[in-house]
């Protein structure tokens, strides 16, 4: 790895040590914490609490997976906190020792990867969602959501694979490593955008047509009411909590992959990459908001039997039907 800029009154390394890559020997008794790859010690307590948060995560999720029978949501939301975690324990190990080679790739692979999980699980759940609703009123076949942006998500992972491959074989010395991870990190970005954007699309026209109201209106005509005086949420607020804290977790995720793309471009000579409190905040704590997010923007709440009933996609078809000129003749 090219040595970083370093401030002035930073001793030497001494001689016949290796500081990057897999036959890396230095440890912060004989070098200089500034050269190692981050510049700092990872924060003990910002780690290990990041490991709790992801436990009680997948606990959680656990729980709501089996409670409403959402075993592919609950299987992508486990990888990705288990990834997570084990990540999380590779910077721990960091903190005892910077220069630990196999502790930096056990944190940059686990770590990076964790999102793509997340992606998938969102990606699924809406396709669903939207074939369970109206699937008329997508510009996108509900099917192609998963049937594209899974592999777009799992190509960007190989490309960013590659380019740390490379990185590593060469000990951080291969531009072409670096370029490689961008070109990869710069496609998931674009996946995610255009996900958004189609998925932005379709609740607009899904809001707009009254399609809504109608599968609203079906639903409490099935239980009498919005409530069963037990203080469940109505089908109404379950809706918009379901779409509302999904749209949060997909834009959390879309600003750490904007982050790590930024942090990227400067390279392992940057700034970025050496500035662990945006780390913390920008990867740690926005990854960890988007899983809770998706505890409250679960698929059980649209998926259960007594919200918007079953079959809804050949019903929703007749409303939209019904529907379809509404949004031009009413304003």
């Amino acid at each position: 790895m090219s040595l970083p800029n370093l401030p002035p009154g930073v001793p030497p390394l001494p001689p016949n040590v290796v500081v990057f890559g897999p036959g890396s020997n230095c440890t912060v008794d004989i070098c200089p914490l500034q050269f190692s790859v981050y510049g700092y010690r990872p924060s003990l307590a910002a780690n290990i609490s990041l490991i709790a948060l992801y436990a009680v995560a997948a606990v959680i999720h656990i729980y709501l997976g089996f409670r409403w029978k959402q075993w592919w949501f609950m299987a992508c939301m486990l990888l990705g906190a288990a990834n997570a975690i084990i990540g999380y324990i590779g910077r721990v190990m960091m903190h005892y020792n910077p220069f630990n080679f196999a502790a930096f790739m056990l944190q940059i692979i686990c770590v990076t990867t964790g999102p793509v999980y997340y992606c998938a699980a969102i990606y699924i759940t809406i396709a669903l969602t939207i074939n369970h609703l109206s699937p008329t009123l997508s510009r996108f076949k509900p099917k192609l959501f998963y049937y594209i942006f899974i592999p777009c998500d799992l190509f960007s992972l190989a490309l960013q694979a590659a380019g740390g491959g490379l990185s590593t074989s060469t000990s951080g010395k291969s531009q072409t490593g670096v370029d490689l991870a961008l070109v990869g990190l710069s496609f998931q970005v674009f996946t995610i955008v255009l996900f958004c954007a189609f998925f932005g699309d379709y609740l607009y026209r899904y809001f707009r047509s009254g399609v809504w109201k109608s599968n609203i209106a079906q639903s409490r005509m099935l239980k009498g009411s919005g409530h069963d005086g037990k203080g469940r949420l109505s089908p109404m607020t379950r809706l918009k909590l379901f779409f509302g804290f999904m749209v949060v977790a997909i834009l959390l995720i879309l600003a750490r992959c904007s982050y790590r793309l930024a942090e990227l471009h400067e390279g392992y000579r940057g700034e970025m990459i050496r500035d662990e409190g945006l780390f913390i905040g920008l990867e740690g704590v926005i990854i960890l908001a988007s899983v809770y997010c998706l505890m409250i923007g679960h698929p059980g709440l649209v998926f259960k039997s007594d919200v918007l009933g079953k079959s809804r996609a050949s019903e929703s078809d007749e409303l939209h039907s019904q529907h379809e000129l509404q949004p031009q003749t009413t304003k």
